[in-house]
């Protein structure tokens, strides 16, 4: 059966394509739609006046007319539409009305005829469609319909094909969520008449690579079902080009290679202070890299005292990296060396290739690399480091503290500011990946890797573009599970809408398919640099949730209140507190003080009572997460508020107590002290803000949720 529709549906876009046509009419959309179980309503079409008279009388009631050409794409601006048309005298005029304005819209247009439709009755208007994202490839798409829908771009995205649970959860997805399942007296819609609807579009594009665009708008949704009123179908006019895969076991390996490597080779190193070849050289050297380091320059012998070698392939015995320190216009004819060599990695730090317009060139070496197997990081970047190898293959400034956190950028500037970050914070880095153009490594290559890291704990990534965002979404999924990604997507502008051909393709903006596809690989979007930084920061600190009550306990009623509009903003949940942990905090407060949730237990409180408070909220466990707002008085210094705090904390750990715990800090210049030791124990404080500290609790709940940690989806 299946098989059979397919035959269909191919053989009628090779007649179309035959045509030298990219757009399909109603009645070839129709086939499609029956083909594929799409619902649409019962249509024919009329190639004259005598034949839209007798189909409009066959159906029996009010029919939608419409124009038929396959030069005419958008039919309402055309004048090609007309609603509600019943009797014969009526059909007669709108048959000639629809026609002329046709012609008067494009007299060149071809006319098949006018399509009669019968009449759907009225209901919620949903759009459903698909597009294909240069990014992501073919992405269904659902949201409200009608003439809102590019107003309002109430949409969501999914990857396609979908299955019918994930087909569902797009109608969740939408901010108009709740019109759906029915309000104000109004019986909510079909949802799984809606969401087969949703499934099949996207079964129809995945099947299809052909067809770039899909349009179902509107979809008449009821109570009794969803059927489409009009289908648009677009094919692409371009051929689509699949990008060489590697596999799992192959992108280990070779990223094995190149993150903890025996052997390192310099091409262009250098004895003169202030050249790239040098620095990395000493980079390399100082930093206490301790497998074998070949500087290879064919204009000495001797370089930072070592034996230099006039090509890569005179080195001796196996080399894992070659890292490249020469001007771009020799690139080529050295990994042409380093290909020979059988050296699975090559480091491109030169500049001068795609970024600035030279294609070719690097069109040239993707190919040399592809046809002796070796992989490219670059070109363009400021380098790598992997500390945990003490390696420092880089011309920028050394970073040696060992921890959890692997960082990449596609920018150097970007790159430069997460050194300087984790050098501020003492955040322990497993890695610093620079990625610049992303000719061939890139990121789902990292994430593969550092996915199965044991020295990492968290991963965040810059990226300007993704080349393959399904390969990306199939490593984070991957990823995921074991630890926390969190994606820096810069640039958050529409281009991909600009040259739409349906309402579907005007609505997927690049930033709106990324947002939606991110969410769900299950990925933890920063909104910037900083927040990026800080979410890497913090959540390998925070123990992971293992419910959504949380509990704020202050010192300041403004701060609770404050730290309570982040608490919504985030998507987190305060606890409804129960009478008996209601009245077991009032025993800690005074009279003037306010239970409740925050627990405000005002700010001249001596530190006993923020003890007391801090440890009913561990011990009770209906409480998952604490947020603590300290207010700077000399009652409680800062210092004795951070200590009293990351004593009791680390207590219950002990006990095997872990809930997170977050705090912001207001007062005097103290609490930046009061909040690095607290940091440095495990709890995540902030001074001056009520929003960072939730925002990075936020962001371990998001990805608490994507894991399946913790019940609610994500």
């Amino acid at each position: 059966m299946a098989e059979d529709r397919m035959l269909r549906v191919r053989a009628l876009l090779g007649a179309v394509r035959a045509e030298g046509r990219t757009a399909l009419t109603a009645p070839e959309g129709k086939v499609i739609a029956d083909a594929y179980g799409i619902a649409v309503p019962g249509e024919e079409l009329a190639r004259d006046v005598e034949e839209a008279v007798a189909y409009a009388a066959r159906f029996g009631g009010p029919v939608v007319m419409k124009i038929v050409s396959p030069d005419i794409l958008h039919k309402t601006d055309a004048g090609g539409v007309i609603v509600g048309v019943e009797g014969a005298s009526d059909v007669r005029a709108a048959f000639h009305r629809i026609v002329e304005n046709a012609r008067a819209y494009d007299a060149g247009a071809r006319v098949d005829g006018v399509q009669i439709q019968e009449l759907l009755p009225k209901g919620q208007e949903v759009i459903v469609g698909a597009v294909t994202d240069p990014t992501f490839g073919k992405v269904v798409a659902f949201g409200l319909g009608g003439v809102l829908v590019e107003v309002l771009k109430d949409v969501t995205f999914r990857l396609a094909p979908v299955d019918a649970d994930e087909a569902l959860s797009m109608l969740d997805s939408i901010r108009a969520a709740e019109i759906l399942r029915g309000v104000r007296g109004q019986a909510g819609v079909d949802r799984w008449a809606v969401a087969e609807q949703i499934r099949r579009v996207s079964q129809l594009v995945a099947d299809f690579p052909e067809i770039a665009e899909v349009d179902l708008n509107p979809v008449i949704a009821t109570a009794e079902g969803a059927i489409a009123a009009d289908i648009r179908v677009i094919l692409s006019d371009t051929p689509v080009t699949a990008r060489r895969r590697y596999t799992r076991a192959e992108i280990l390996t070779s990223m094995g290679r190149l993150m903890e490597p025996r052997s390192v080779a310099v091409i262009g190193a250098s004895n003169e202070q202030g050249k790239i070849g040098n620095s990395v050289m000493r980079n390399l050297v100082d930093g206490g890299f301790a497998g074998d380091i070949h500087p290879v320059n064919p204009r000495t012998d001797d370089i930072l005292g070592r034996k230099a070698y006039k090509s890569v392939t005179d080195v001796p015995g196996e080399v894992d990296v070659a890292v490249f320190a020469i001007p771009a216009k020799f690139v080529a004819s050295a990994l042409e060396e380093v290909g020979r060599k059988g050296i699975p990695n090559a480091v491109l730090i030169p500049s001068g290739f795609a970024e600035t317009g030279e294609h070719a060139l690097q069109e040239e070496i993707v190919a040399i690399g592809e046809r002796y197997g070796v992989r490219l990081l670059g070109p363009n970047i400021y380098g790598y480091y992997s500390t945990w190898q003490d390696l420092c293959a880089t011309f920028c400034t050394p970073y040696d503290v060992k921890g959890g956190v692997a960082l990449t950028s596609q920018s150097g500037g970007i790159g430069m500011a997460i050194l300087g970050f984790a050098r501020t914070t003492k955040t322990g880095v497993s890695a610093i990946v620079g990625l610049g153009n992303k000719s061939d490594l890139d990121e789902d290559d990292l994430l593969t890797w550092f996915g199965e890291d044991p020295h990492t704990d968290c991963i965040a990534m810059h990226l300007e573009d993704l080349k393959d965002g399904r390969a990306f979404v199939e490593a984070a999924r991957a990823t995921v599970p074991k630890k926390p990604v969190v994606v820096l997507k810069a640039g958050r502008t529409a281009a991909g809408a600009k040259a739409a051909g349906s309402h579907t393709g005007a609505l997927a903006g690049d930033d709106a398919v990324y947002d939606d596809i991110l969410r769900q690989a299950g990925v933890i979007r920063a909104p910037g640099l900083n927040d990026m930084l800080e979410y890497a920061r913090g959540l390998p600190v925070l123990p992971t949730p293992k419910g959504d009550n949380i509990v704020i306990i202050t010192g300041a009623g403004g701060s609770g209140v404050l730290l309570s509009d982040a608490v919504t903003d985030n998507g987190l949940t305060l606890m409804e507190i129960p009478p008996d942990l209601d009245t077991a905090f009032r025993a800690f407060i005074p009279p003037f003080g306010a239970a409740g949730n925050p627990v405000d237990i005002t700010g001249g409180e001596p530190p006993s009572t923020y003890e007391a408070t801090i440890r009913l909220g561990l011990e009770d466990p209906r409480v998952h997460a604490l947020v603590l707002g300290y207010w700077h008085t000399i009652v409680t210094p800062p210092m004795v508020f951070a200590e009293l705090t990351a004593r009791v904390v680390r207590e219950f750990r002990e006990r095997g107590v872990e809930k997170p715990v977050v705090a912001s800090l207001a007062g005097d210049v103290e609490v930046e002290e009061a909040c690095q030791y607290l940091y440095e124990r495990g709890v995540v404080a902030y001074p001056y803000t009520t929003e960072q500290p939730v925002a990075v609790l936020g962001a371990k709940y998001r990805w608490a949720r994507a894991a399946g940690l913790l019940g609610g989806g994500s």
